[in-house]
């Protein structure tokens, strides 16, 4: 079967690419990634928070002896607890590029309309093939409306797609009033892609200490059927590419994304658990699954169970609610 295939209009020559992680942040993993299978890498993110960082450290230099800058850097993270400064990432685009042959996509990670967006740019001027905008942003303020946060979403989608011309995806949380609606509307802002979804890590407490830790489980695969309905709900109504992750762990995985509609996958976890090699694992199950169905084509296969193709569509609505609570049995 072929299994080459699209996303974002960039040729792939399989479905699976390898999520932003601290994995692809590292270019002998990058190259590995591309031995064992990857359609296409995506590197571990640039953040709104670093480049804020390095124009304060660089003010601070210019201007030394400011009573102001130490109290404001308090408020963000040192430097040296994140991988990359802004032109190391950019070098990173440039190395990967020069040593792979697949696409090789940024990551822009921030939540404003800030001077940070000025790095897609140069993102682009450095090889990037494309870029995924990841906003993460946990609204809190009491007086914040739900139109004030879409807002916020759709003018930094917008900024970021003006400053470049490669395709721009987007990373997203499932947490809006009318998804369906903002997929829509960051469509029309100018995003090419939606990567579904974000994972919000929750924090934890320690109630000895009396301190909040940072915690980290990895997904599952019944992590993805959130990613499978929406993918599936939207497939062929919005002019729009999708990706699933959070929760793609076995090659079957892979196979329920594009049949809802994903033009990709990306994987992570199950990268962590099993290794790189692992890519070659997924790659061969979806061929397998492909052949002994029929299939041709990657595209062939996708979006025959989304609910426009899907022979019960009331499936994705209430009524599956309704089946799956009377039907549960211990």
């Amino acid at each position: 079967m072929k299994l080459n295939t699209k996303y974002l209009g960039i040729e792939i020559r399989n479905p699976i690419i390898p999520a932003a992680s601290l994995l692809t942040e590292d270019l002998s993993n990058l190259k590995k990634m591309e031995d064992f299978g990857a359609g296409a890498v995506i590197l571990g993110s640039l953040f709104e928070e670093q480049v804020i960082e390095e124009e304060k450290a660089l003010d601070f230099f210019l201007t030394q002896g400011s009573e102001s800058f130490a109290e404001a850097i308090s408020y963000f993270p040192s430097l040296s607890d994140y991988k990359s400064a802004p032109e190391e990432y950019l070098n990173l685009i440039r190395k990967a590029k020069e040593s792979l042959s697949i696409p090789v996509i940024a990551s822009l990670n921030g939540i404003s309309k800030g001077g940070w967006i000025k790095y897609a740019k140069e993102m682009e001027k450095a090889g990037a093939d494309a870029i995924e905008l990841n906003i993460y942003f946990i609204p809190t303020r009491l007086n914040e409306s739900s139109e004030e946060i879409e807002r916020i979403y759709i003018d930094t989608v917008k900024s970021v797609a003006e400053q470049v011309h490669i395709p721009v995806a987007v990373k997203v949380s499932p947490y809006f009033s009318s998804f369906a609606n903002m997929a829509s509307k960051l469509q029309q802002s100018g995003a090419k892609g939606l990567v579904l979804f974000n994972r919000f890590y929750q924090p934890d407490f320690d109630i000895d200490e009396l301190d909040v830790k940072p915690h980290l489980e990895l997904s599952s695969s019944s992590s993805l059927r959130l990613a499978l309905r929406w993918i599936s709900i939207l497939y062929d109504r919005i002019d729009i590419d999708f990706s699933a992750t959070n929760g793609v762990h076995t090659s079957q995985d892979v196979v329920k994304a594009i049949m809802a509609g994903g033009s990709s996958v990306q994987v992570c976890a199950a990268l962590y658990k099993n290794g790189i090699e692992y890519l070659r694992e997924l790659e061969k199950g979806l061929n397998e699954f492909a052949e002994k169905k029929g299939y041709q084509s990657i595209d062939e296969m996708k979006g025959v169970l989304s609910q426009r193709k899907c022979p019960a569509p009331e499936a994705f609505e209430r009524a599956n609610y309704i089946k799956t609570l009377i039907t549960y049995k211990r």
